[in-house]
Protein backbone atom coordinates (compact mmCIF):
# COMPACT_ATOMS: atom_id res chain seq x y z
CA UNK A 1 0.00 0.00 0.00
CA UNK A 2 1.25 3.12 -0.76
CA UNK A 3 1.57 5.89 1.97
CA UNK A 4 0.41 9.87 1.04
CA UNK A 5 1.77 12.47 2.21
CA UNK A 6 -0.13 15.44 2.90
CA UNK A 7 1.35 18.97 4.06
CA UNK A 8 0.49 19.82 7.52
CA UNK A 9 -1.02 23.67 6.51
CA UNK A 10 -2.56 24.62 3.44
CA UNK A 11 -1.15 26.39 1.05
CA UNK A 12 -0.76 30.29 0.39
CA UNK A 13 -2.92 31.35 -2.61
CA UNK A 14 -1.90 33.83 -5.21
CA UNK A 15 -2.67 36.63 -3.05
CA UNK A 16 -0.46 35.46 -0.22
CA UNK A 17 -3.67 34.66 1.79
CA UNK A 18 -4.02 31.14 3.55
CA UNK A 19 -6.75 28.71 4.87
CA UNK A 20 -5.86 30.31 8.39
CA UNK A 21 -6.60 33.85 7.70
CA UNK A 22 -9.72 33.35 5.60
CA UNK A 23 -11.41 31.37 7.86
CA UNK A 24 -10.24 34.37 10.61
CA UNK A 25 -11.74 37.12 8.44
CA UNK A 26 -14.89 34.52 8.21
CA UNK A 27 -15.11 34.68 11.98
CA UNK A 28 -14.40 38.77 12.09
CA UNK A 29 -17.24 39.16 9.51
CA UNK A 30 -19.68 36.54 11.29
CA UNK A 31 -21.40 39.12 13.69
CA UNK A 32 -21.97 41.80 10.85
CA UNK A 33 -24.20 39.09 9.23
CA UNK A 34 -27.03 37.72 11.71
CA UNK A 35 -29.89 35.85 9.93
CA UNK A 36 -32.91 37.38 11.49
CA UNK A 37 -34.95 35.53 14.07
CA UNK A 38 -38.01 35.03 11.48
CA UNK A 39 -38.80 35.13 7.98
CA UNK A 40 -38.94 37.99 6.32
CA UNK A 41 -41.78 36.90 4.28
CA UNK A 42 -44.54 34.57 4.65
CA UNK A 43 -46.09 31.89 1.49
CA UNK A 44 -48.52 33.70 -0.80
CA UNK A 45 -51.33 31.85 -1.31
CA UNK A 46 -52.20 30.51 -4.84
CA UNK A 47 -55.47 31.83 -4.93
CA UNK A 48 -53.10 35.16 -5.12
CA UNK A 49 -50.98 34.68 -7.98
CA UNK A 50 -52.17 35.36 -11.30
CA UNK A 51 -51.09 36.93 -14.03
CA UNK A 52 -48.08 34.94 -14.40
CA UNK A 53 -46.80 34.22 -18.42
CA UNK A 54 -43.96 32.00 -19.15
CA UNK A 55 -42.11 32.82 -22.83
CA UNK A 56 -42.67 30.43 -25.49
CA UNK A 57 -38.82 30.06 -25.94
CA UNK A 58 -38.57 29.28 -21.97
CA UNK A 59 -42.31 26.51 -22.15
CA UNK A 60 -40.22 25.00 -25.08
CA UNK A 61 -37.33 24.55 -22.95
CA UNK A 62 -38.63 23.44 -20.11
CA UNK A 63 -40.60 20.81 -22.15
CA UNK A 64 -37.78 19.45 -23.77
CA UNK A 65 -36.30 18.62 -20.56
CA UNK A 66 -36.32 14.95 -18.81
CA UNK A 67 -37.51 14.99 -15.69
CA UNK A 68 -33.98 14.03 -14.14
CA UNK A 69 -30.85 15.13 -15.06
CA UNK A 70 -31.06 18.19 -17.28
Amino acid sequence: MTKLDFPRTAPADSEGGDLASLIGDGARMAPHWAAPERPVSSPVPPSLIHGVSVPAASARLLEAMSDYGD
